[in-house]
């Protein structure tokens, strides 16, 4: 099993908001100057309001192609809500989403899908009583002259992504309930990306695994990085989270105010900019 730091090539660099704080060279905005390539996904002006609460305030953000950057925030501090609108799970007030530097508006989780952005949620959906391959291809099976289940396509194809991503599976003939946490992970994953998904949004991938079953889901990532998809994690585990992201985003009070190049900050500034708002301030 892989150990330490995921080796990494940096993409074009991300370009910090307006609400971001300047921590130093650990900014993202510090690095380079920006290339021609617009990023995979990016979102400006975010604002989300429920009733007089705002949840999400003037948040812009950048993903690049193979990249993995890490959320990370207090509770309430408006992760999910960011995440929501990048899965379309639910709409902006204010603001708005481009993929590819193009404009788009997601109406619904299939819109997203429709246009490669795949979420994993906590749940992961899967159905317990269905065996991977079926789980690998759930609301879209192959059918042979459009009526009769193309079984061995699905099994062919499950069996191809599966080794292709290097999930350690018994059989994609096993059933989902009888996967471990961190297989039942990969699963979800390996779905997304069956999906043609070039954005996979991760919703605490590694909140409920044990120490092995967490450095297997963060060796996928790291895959799914070096194949050009674009990763973007929703997690507490700021140990994990300095071992294999690539910029960290730290959320406070809803909005974004650090964008951090991982190798040039700490957990201690990473920390501080969640609980204070600003590395060595104070409340």
């Amino acid at each position: 099993m892989m150990e330490g730091k995921l080796p990494y090539t940096k993409p074009a660099p991300a370009a910090t908001d307006g609400a971001s704080a300047t921590t130093g060279a650990a900014t993202t905005g510090a690095t380079a100057a920006a290339t021609s390539a617009p990023p995979l996904l990016s979102a400006h002006g975010l604002v989300k309001r429920y009733g007089h609460v705002t949840a999400l305030n003037d948040v812009s953000a950048e993903l690049h192609a193979g990249e993995i950057v890490a959320v990370v925030g207090d509770n309430g501090a408006g992760k999910s809500t960011f995440v929501s609108i990048l899965s379309g799970v639910q709409a902006p007030d204010e603001g708005g989403l481009r993929l590819d530097g193009r404009p788009i508006a997601l109406d619904s989780p299939q819109a997203a899908y429709d246009l490669g952005i795949a979420t994993v949620f906590q749940d992961l959906a899967l159905v317990d009583r269905r065996d991977v391959a079926s789980n690998l291809f759930l609301g879209r099976e192959p059918r042979r002259f459009g009526v009769v289940t193309d079984r061995k396509r699905m099994v062919k194809e499950a069996r191809t992504v599966i080794d292709r991503m290097r999930v350690g599976l018994p059989s994609v003939h096993a059933l989902a309930g009888d996967l471990s946490g961190g297989q039942r992970q990969a699963v979800a994953i390996a779905r997304a990306v069956m999906r043609g998904s070039r954005v996979i949004l991760l919703d605490e991938p590694t909140a409920a695994l044990g120490v092995r079953e967490s450095r297997r889901v963060v060796e996928l990532m790291g895959e799914l990085r070096a194949e050009g998809h674009g990763v973007l994690v929703i997690s507490h585990n700021i140990e994990s989270v300095l071992r294999f992201s690539d910029r960290i985003m730290v959320f406070r009070l809803g909005r974004k105010i650090a964008d951090l190049v991982t190798e040039r900050t700490t957990r201690q500034e990473v920390v501080e900019l969640i609980v204070a708002g600003e590395a060595g301030g104070q409340p």
